[in-house]
C-alpha cells in the first residue's frame, strides 16, 4: 500500500503518501453537495493522468537526449 485515505465527514478526505508523508485533502464540489474547498474526487484522478501522461513524455526525452 502506497497510500492512507480517511473519510473525515462532510464529503471530505484525507490522503497521506505513506512513504514521503505528503498529504492533500479532497472535498466534493459545490455542485454534487460539497464545499468545493479542495480538488474534488475527480479533479485528482484528471489532474494524476495529465501528470503520468507527462512524466512519461519526460522520460521518453530523457532516453532520446541519452541516445
Amino acid at each position: 500500500m502506497t497510500a492512507k485515505v480517511t473519510y473525515n465527514g462532510d464529503l471530505r478526505t484525507s490522503c497521506v503518501h505513506l512513504k514521503s508523508g505528503y498529504s492533500f485533502v479532497t472535498d466534493a464540489p459545490t455542485d454534487n453537495n460539497g464545499l468545493g474547498q479542495a480538488f474534488s474526487p475527480t479533479d485528482t484522478v484528471a489532474t494524476g493522468f495529465a501528470s503520468c501522461m507527462l512524466t512519461m513524455m519526460g522520460i521518453k526525452a530523457q532516453i532520446l537526449e541519452g541516445q
